[in-house]
Parts: structure tokens; C-alpha cells; sequence
């Protein structure tokens, strides 16, 4: 007779048990994940529902744990780039959780203003090169109204961009120096208490803003220049 070695059996019952804990570890991410969708069901396009940041640091846990399972029984991952969240520290992440007080001193708050000056060495190439923009942005079927001026070649570049001052980055605008500061307010800036033609007043700090931190851009240009010279 021939007898059978016990670390063959050994190693099928451990196989076994790894199959089956994988298996429960998935069924872990899919409970989850309805839990999840049901709590974001439930928030109804909420801001930092409590119920859906929970939902999410279960559903990350869970898919991490899955993860390191996989690799562990096979060699293998899944597509899910997660790391395992600590849940108390998921807690404090809205400062209110049961048995934590807020501590954070700031307002809500921030303001960011921001100027950059440009140069502009032909006024009729940025305004053919708005007026392109314009053309890409109108309806074949209509013709678009002609850019007059500066002002409106700029506000053109802006809205037919991304809106930010990226959508600035053109050969027809040399840029100059910058700056961006970031200040704590009380108040939001209510738009609707200035002028449309005030040029000054959305971007006047009020007496109890506090400018916590302030950024000067210079051109690349200029960087690269003074590089040149140092050599």
C-alpha cells in the first residue's frame, strides 16, 4: 500500500482556505460597494455627506484588503491603486464625527486674487487670433461678430478656454509679472453689490480679510534668461 505524503494534503487544505477567504473578501467589496451607492443615493448631491465619506472608507478598505489577498494566494492585483485608510482617522475628516469637536481656527473662507500683466507686441495679430477662437466657437450656419479691441480679444481667449488664465498662453501676448495671494474672509465676495464697470471694488480686501500667503510669478522667459547670463 502506498501511503500519502501529509504536506500534499497540508497544501490543498491551505489552497482551499485561501479560495475561500478570497471569496469572502469579494463578497466584502461588493457589500460595500452597494453600501456606497446607496449612500450617495441617499446624499442627493450633498457636499461631504458623513454617510458617503464612511461608505467610501469601507469600500476602499475592503477593495485594499482584497487586493493584498490576491497577491498573496496568486501573484496577482486588481486595477484598484487604494491604500488601506485608518477609520478613526476617517473620522476626524469631517471634525464632527460622535465624540470630536472641531479645532480647526480658520473660516471656511478663502479668497484667491490673482493679476498677471502681458505685453501685447501687435494688436491686430491678437485680435485675429481671438477672432479664430470666436470662429471655432460659432455655429457654422452663423457668422460670428467681429472682436474690437484688446479687452474684448482677451475675455474671448479666456471664455473660449478653460477660463483660466492658461487660455493666455499665446505668442500674441508676451507675459509679465504676476502675482497670487490668499487671503481668509468672512464674508464671500457678493458680485452683485459692485458695478459692472467697478474696477476695483471685487478685488478690494475688506477690513477683516487676512492675507495668509502670497506668490510672485515672473515669466519663464526671464528665468531662462538670467540662467543664460549666469553661464
Amino acid at each position: 500500500m502506498f501511503r500519502r505524503e501529509p504536506l500534499i494534503v497540508k497544501g490543498l487544505t491551505h489552497m482551499t482556505d485561501q479560495h475561500g477567504e478570497l471569496d469572502a473578501a469579494l463578497e466584502r467589496v461588493i457589500d460595500a460597494a452597494r453600501h456606497h451607492l446607496a449612500a450617495v443615493r441617499a446624499a442627493q448631491g450633498r457636499i461631504d455627506d458623513d454617510d458617503v465619506w464612511q461608505a467610501y472608507v469601507a469600500l476602499n478598505n475592503a477593495s485594499f484588503a482584497y487586493d493584498e489577498q490576491l497577491l498573496d494566494a496568486f501573484g496577482e492585483v486588481t486595477p484598484w491603486d487604494v491604500e488601506s485608510i485608518d477609520p478613526e482617522v476617517a473620522d476626524e475628516r469631517f471634525g464632527d464625527a460622535e465624540g470630536v469637536e472641531p479645532t480647526d481656527p480658520h473660516p471656511r473662507v478663502i479668497s484667491v486674487r490673482q493679476r498677471r500683466d502681458y505685453r501685447v507686441p501687435s494688436v491686430s495679430a491678437l485680435i485675429r487670433v481671438a477672432e479664430a477662437a470666436r470662429r471655432e466657437g460659432t455655429p457654422a450656419e452663423d457668422e460670428p461678430e467681429p472682436v474690437e479691441g484688446v479687452g474684448e480679444a482677451v475675455l474671448e481667449l479666456l471664455q473660449s478656454g478653460d477660463g483660466s488664465l492658461g487660455a493666455l498662453d499665446v505668442p500674441e501676448l508676451e507675459p509679465l509679472d504676476g502675482v497670487v495671494m490668499v487671503s481668509e474672509v468672512g464674508t464671500p465676495v457678493d458680485l452683485e453689490s459692485f458695478d459692472d464697470d467697478d474696477p476695483a471694488g471685487p478685488f478690494q480686501p475688506a477690513a477683516d480679510d487676512r492675507l495668509v500667503g502670497r506668490l510672485d510669478e515672473h515669466p519663464f522667459m526671464e528665468l531662462d534668461e538670467e540662467h543664460d547670463h549666469a553661464h
